[in-house]
C-alpha cells in the first residue's frame, strides 16, 4: 500500500455482501466492508447499532468473493474504545474469523497508541480521521470538517487537530488514512504532508485514493451527501424490473410454458 502514495490512484468502494464484492473486486484496489451497512442494508438512523458479529458475517461472505482487493473491515462502535487490549482481542477475532487483510479505526490521536498496539502485533491497521461517523453525537452533525482549521493554516504553518491527527495516525503505523469531509484545501495539505496514502471522500482529489459507497456511486439510494457522484442510475433500472414483474404475475404472462418443468416420458 505504501507504493501507491504519489502514484497511481488507488479505487476504493465499500462492499457488504457476496454479490457486490464479486462485481467490485475486478476493479479496486481495496473493498471497505464499512459499519455504513447499518445504515444501507439495515436502515438504522447510524452506524451505532452495529455489532461486531454483523462485520463478521458480512466481512466473511466479501473476503471470500474476492480475489483481488485487500478487503479492510470497519472496527464497529464499542468493540475498541474501552483500551487498546479490547481493540486487539476484537480486531484479532475479525481477521481470525474473516480472513480480512485489515481492519479500520475511527479517530486520530487519541487512538495513537491503539493503532501502534495492533501493528505491533501484526494487525494492518487503515484509520480514519476528519467526519467520523461513529462520533455524531459528539460532532453534532455531519457537516464538513476542518474549515477553521483550514483558514489558519492560511496565516500560520501550526498544524491543527485534523492534520495532527493525521501525522498522528501515520506515525503509530497506520498504513492508510480515511479523510472524510475535510474541506478541500486543508485535505490537500494534509496529503502532502503525511507518508501514508490518503483515501479520499469528500475531501480532495490530490488525495492518493477515493472511496465511495457503492450504493450511492450507482445511484441506488435516494438521499446522498455532496461529495457523492452518480455514475449510473441503478434504482431506477430496479424500479422497472420489479415494476415489469408485478405486471406480468398479476395479468397471467409469468411464469410461461419455458419457465415451467414438465413430467418426463
Amino acid at each position: 500500500m505504501l507504493a501507491a502514495k504519489g502514484g497511481d490512484k488507488l479505487v476504493a468502494l465499500t462492499a457488504y455482501h457476496a454479490l457486490s464484492a464479486s462485481l467490485a473486486d475486478p476493479h479496486c484496489d481495496i473493498l471497505l466492508v464499512g459499519d455504513s451497512l447499518g445504515n444501507v442494508l439495515y436502515g438504522f438512523e447510524s452506524t451505532l447499532p452495529v455489532t461486531l458479529d454483523m462485520m463478521i458475517a458480512h466481512g466473511r461472505a466479501v473476503v471470500g468473493a474476492s480475489d483481488y482487493a485487500l478487503v479492510v473491515i470497519d472496527m464497529p462502535f464499542e468493540s475498541y474504545e474501552q483500551s487498546k487490549e479490547q481493540a486487539f482481542a476484537s480486531a484479532a477475532r475479525v481477521m481470525r474469523e474473516t480472513g480480512c487483510g485489515a481492519v479500520k479505526l475511527e479517530g486520530g490521536s487519541h487512538f495513537a497508541e491503539t493503532i501502534a498496539f495492533l501493528t505491533a502485533r501484526g494487525i494492518p491497521v487503515m484509520a480514519h480521521i476528519g467526519l467520523t461517523p461513529q462520533s455524531i453525537h459528539t460532532l453534532g452533525s455531519f457537516r464538513a470538517q476542518g474549515r477553521d482549521e483550514a483558514a489558519a493554516l492560511s496565516r500560520s504553518n501550526t498544524p491543527g487537530p485534523i492534520e495532527m491527527d493525521a501525522e498522528a495516525v501515520a506515525a503509530a503505523g497506520a498504513f492508510a488514512v480515511v479523510i472524510e469531509a475535510v474541506v478541500e484545501p486543508l485535505a490537500r495539505h494534509i496529503s502532502a504532508k503525511v507518508a501514508i496514502p490518503t483515501i479520499g471522500i469528500g475531501a480532495s482529489p490530490a488525495c492518493d485514493g477515493q472511496i465511495l459507497v457503492l450504493e450511492d456511486m450507482l445511484g441506488m439510494t435516494e438521499r446522498t451527501a455532496r461529495f457523492v457522484e452518480r455514475f449510473a442510475d441503478v434504482r431506477s433500472t430496479m424500479n422497472a424490473g420489479i415494476a415489469a414483474f408485478s405486471s406480468a404475475v398479476r395479468n397471467g404472462s409469468f411464469p410461461k410454458n419455458g419457465n415451467l418443468y414438465g413430467v418426463k416420458a
